[in-house]
């Protein structure tokens, strides 16, 4: 016997609030970054105040927010809060700085060391040729290859470009001479044992790793007790990174792996301003 059932209502959008984890030191510097920017282009109006702006963007890069539930939320369109979006990934990208800056900044300072560590974006998975350069064989997944700086306090002082995640941790530094130009600043960086082989010079090293155990052996414990110690002093960089990370944008990457590089740098900018409240 057929059975009939009632059709379905009319369809209504439902809008809800949800809480943004974020001090208001971060928006207040988001806002003021942004109106700076609309004075200088002579901007004669946007569709919603600067402030609603701010908080838009940083609810896309907190949590990772779907940019059509904004847009919808907010009485706009898609696109518009795309382009808000990549506006102001380049105002703070545009902030970042370079590393003969950091590093020479550093020195100025009396500071000695630096540590350094890499970190895998994952992106979405792809069929084609260009997108197989992404997989990581030692984390098993597509992604995107990022060298990092910080201070002996854990803070991110620069990020390297994005690449592709089949090359090493050691190819990226050396594509950016890290070895040459810590040298040229007196500086030297703590690092794991991914990094071993990246400085030849045994003798004065700039870049300190650990030991790796012999395949069938085990390590004596004088570079055991070696290797807990440069673990002590980097735990302070997986804190860094971990920090980078609470910004769920970058838990899977969907925007173009262009932008890559400048949305790592942009979320360096926040981070810094963040934890320093």
């Amino acid at each position: 016997m057929p059975t009939e059932t009632a059709p379905a209502g009319d369809h209504t959008e439902l809008v809800y609030q949800c809480r943004l984890p974020l001090s208001t030191q971060t928006l207040t510097f988001v806002t003021r970054l942004l109106g700076a920017h609309l004075k200088k282009i002579r901007s004669r109006w946007r569709k919603l105040p600067t402030g609603r702006i701010a908080v838009i963007v940083l609810a896309a890069l907190r949590h990772d927010q779907r940019l059509a539930d904004l847009a919808g939320g907010n009485h706009v369109s898609r696109t518009t809060v795309d382009r808000w979006l990549k506006e102001m990934i380049n105002l703070l990208a545009a902030k970042a700085p370079r590393l003969e800056r950091v590093l020479a900044k550093i020195a100025r300072k009396g500071g000695s060391v630096v540590l350094l560590d890499g970190s895998l974006i994952p992106t979405q998975r792809r069929t084609c040729l260009p997108i197989r350069r992404r997989w990581s064989a030692k984390r098993k997944r597509h992604g995107l290859l990022v060298i990092a700086l910080t201070d002996v306090k854990g803070r991110l002082l620069w990020t390297s470009t994005a690449r592709p995640a089949r090359g090493s941790e050691i190819s990226a530094c050396r594509h950016d001479d890290l070895v040459g130009r810590l040298r040229e600043a007196g500086l030297a960086a703590i690092a794991d044992l991914g990094f071993v082989g990246l400085d030849d010079d045994t003798g004065d090293p700039a870049v300190i790793t650990g030991y790796k155990r012999p395949k069938g052996k085990q390590l004596p414990p004088p570079k055991k007790l070696v290797n807990q110690l440069i673990a002590a002093e980097r735990a302070v960089c997986e804190h860094a990174f971990a920090h980078l990370k609470n910004w769920r944008v970058l838990t899977r990457l969907r925007l173009d792996v262009k932008w890559a590089t400048r949305l790592v740098r942009a979320l360096m900018i926040l981070t810094q301003h963040e934890i320093a409240r």
